[in-house]
């Protein structure tokens, strides 16, 4: 007998045939030779024998087939992102998937064995069954959760865990940073006990591997809870899937295959006719927008504890320099409120976008910031030419001697990282219990690691980056003070302004949710008037989702128009402008797609060579993906990417 087979393996063939002695079921996992290495494969289907000499299928490697979505799942990746199936199927499977492992006793396997269906009681309040309500009615696969932050988006999610977990049908829950997925697997984990399953990359090849052959053979529905990798868990029976805080750029994977998790859980969901579930207080303004227009957008509007008090929010103007006249980082305010936290025992968050400490160009006088003319995105400056560039369409201009609105000559550019402003608290507070959370943490240091000590008082005061936004729950935090509010604004990207407002919103949300009575924000920034800024004080999504579409229909950006970015690495700088200049030359004759100047990429120089990039725009995303068939495979190619830095 003769089977097609897809090699799990980056740069194989799409599809090859092989014989066997016997029946292979389509979806069963296999291993083959391949030139002189034996991989894993996907048998696909039973073919007629060919007519020329086949190589043998080696072993079977698991008798249960993979589940038939996660195969449709593949092929639909593979069309819509413009990436070999093979380079799917190998994300897919568990790495040393060939290896054999000691299995585990029955009984204590990783993902643990649930004796009984009896679950924890899960309590929603009036406004919380309304929208569980508005989610069973909602039309669609897809529907937007937007709940305020604080207004119990968790107690929805596990009431719907529990009615797919009741008709026996398995439940994926994504979150985007190991960091919070202790977090929630706590909470799922009081209710549903050993039905929780937990994946991260942290866990060990065995350990992932012998997950994904226990849930592959499991017949009992589980909870599976991880980052974007566990939607691809090789579940029979899934019922439904949950992305907690959809709007995170981390959904997107950087390294090929290139995808959105949360455009392939929609696939995923509709191809079942299960619900998809996205929730944030802070949606992604396409989704937000796609939603309100389909009818599937879900609001809750009201804090879950009725003790929860809005915090006190005080704007400090940067360019004051009164206000800054004990410290250059920190106000006179914000020091104030550290004091009194250390002597009363509560919390201080110190935020700062590190993204963000790139240098900007602004103007210290009047906070105006020098931006692109076409795209309305920051400059950023190139010191060599002393230019200032915008790296989405390739304008360029001479640096200005002053500032285009005041006229003042005191246009600076600025930036500082979160060490920084370490070892400066470390100075000013000698005996305070001080610890910095970012990507430069050791496994043992990061938040995940020391969550408990942290929601017990024993850190004074928590320095770092965007893992102290997103949906933390720290009953002894007092007091936020966010040091730059404007330091992403500077950033050469048209998700930039986006990004600042889903994280202030984000970081002003950690307190008042009913542990304190009172709770203090400190907002430092040069841009104290910026929209983005504005309106994540005021609470006001839907006025910021207004001015950004406005904007985004005005420079071209998605929703409106959908976007690609192709990047070129070379060892030296004129042969990379050579090529891509003729590839942009090329790529202009095509009168359905908007082609950037070829500019060069944000990280423009690393050890690689000189990266260079073009910004492809479409109404129509089949024109785009039409327009780069068949382009240099040395080109990074990014379909719909969260940002084009």
């Amino acid at each position: 007998m003769f089977y097609e087979v897809i090699p799990a393996k980056n740069g194989a063939p799409e599809a090859l045939t092989y014989s066997y002695e016997g029946e292979i079921l389509a979806g069963q996992i296999v291993e083959i030779p391949l030139m002189k290495n034996k991989v894993a494969g996907v048998v696909v289907k039973k073919v007629e024998q060919p007519d020329f000499a086949c190589r043998a299928i080696t072993k079977i490697l698991y008798s249960e087939p993979l589940p038939k979505h996660l195969i449709k799942t593949a092929r639909f990746m593979a069309d819509y992102y413009l990436v070999p199936i093979s380079s799917v199927l190998a994300m897919m499977l568990p790495k040393g998937v060939l290896k054999s492992r000691r299995g585990r006793k029955k009984g204590s396997p990783l993902l643990g064995m649930s004796e009984n269906g009896d679950f924890g009681e899960i309590r929603l309040n009036p406004a919380q069954k309304k929208a569980l309500e508005g989610l069973q009615k909602a039309p669609g696969a897809t529907k937007l959760l937007f709940g305020v932050t604080g207004s119990g988006k968790t107690n929805v999610y596990l009431k719907e865990a529990e009615d797919a977990l009741k008709t026996q049908k398995s439940v994926v829950v994504l979150v985007p940073e190991i960091a919070l997925t202790g977090q929630l697997v706590k909470v799922f984990q009081e209710i549903f006990g050993q039905k929780v399953v937990l994946i991260h990359s942290r866990q060990t090849e065995a350990e992932r591997h012998l997950i994904f052959e226990e849930l592959l053979s499991s017949v009992e529905a589980k909870i599976v809870i991880g980052p974007r990798s566990a939607l691809f868990a090789p579940l029979t029976n899934l019922g439904l899937i949950i992305i907690d805080e959809e709007h995170e750029p981390s959904y997107y994977q950087e390294n090929p295959p290139r995808y959105s998790a949360v455009r392939v859980a929609s696939f995923m969901a509709k191809e079942l006719s299960i619900s998809c579930i996205l929730g944030s207080a802070t949606p992604t303004v396409e989704d937000y927008y796609v939603a309100k227009k389909l009818g599937s957008l879900i609001l809750m509007t009201e804090k879950a504890k009725k003790e929860a008090v809005r915090p006190e929010i005080e704007v400090i103007d940067f360019k004051k320099r009164e206000e800054f006249s004990k410290n250059r980082y920190f106000s006179n305010s914000l020091l104030a409120a550290i004091r009194a936290n250390l002597e009363t025992g509560g919390q201080t968050l110190i935020f700062h976008n590190r993204r963000g400490s790139a240098p900007m160009t602004i103007c210290e006088e009047c906070g105006t910031e020098l931006v692109c003319p076409t795209c309305f995105l920051p400059l950023t400056l190139h010191a060599d030419s002393y230019e200032l560039i915008c790296h989405t369409c390739g304008f360029k201009e001479s640096v200005p001697s002053s500032c285009p609105t005041c006229r003042a000559a005191g246009l600076v550019h600025k930036g500082f990282g979160t060490k920084l402003l370490e070892n400066e608290l470390m100075r000013l507070f000698p005996k305070a219990r001080i610890q910095r959370f970012d990507g430069d943490n050791k496994k043992d240091e990061g938040l995940d690691a020391v969550y408990d000590k942290v929601k017990e008082g024993e850190i004074d005061i928590l320095i770092g980056t965007q893992m102290l936004a997103k949906g933390l729950d720290l009953p002894k935090l007092a007091t936020v003070g966010v040091v730059q509010a404007d330091a992403g604004l500077s950033l050469p990207d048209y998700a930039a302004e986006e990004r600042t407002f889903q994280l202030l919103t984000q970081v002003i949300g950690r307190v008042g949710r009913g542990h304190i009575e009172k709770a203090e924000v400190f907002i430092q920034t040069f841009r104290p008037e910026h929209p983005a800024i504005q309106f994540a004080i005021a609470e006001n999504y839907e006025g910021f989702s207004e001015h950004l579409l406005r904007e985004r229909r005005k420079g071209g950006f998605p929703p409106f128009k959908f976007v690609t970015k192709l990047e070129l690495t070379m060892k030296t700088e004129k042969a990379v402008i050579s090529k891509i200049r003729a590839v942009g030359r090329n790529l202009n004759k095509n009168p359905l797609i908007s082609v950037s100047t070829p500019m060069p990429a944000f990280h423009e120089r690393t050890a690689k060579g000189y990266t260079w990039q073009i910004i492809i725009r479409a109404k129509s995303r089949r024109a785009m993906t039409e327009a780069i068939q068949g382009l240099d495979p040395n080109f990074k190619v990014s379909l719909d990417p969260p940002s084009l830095l």
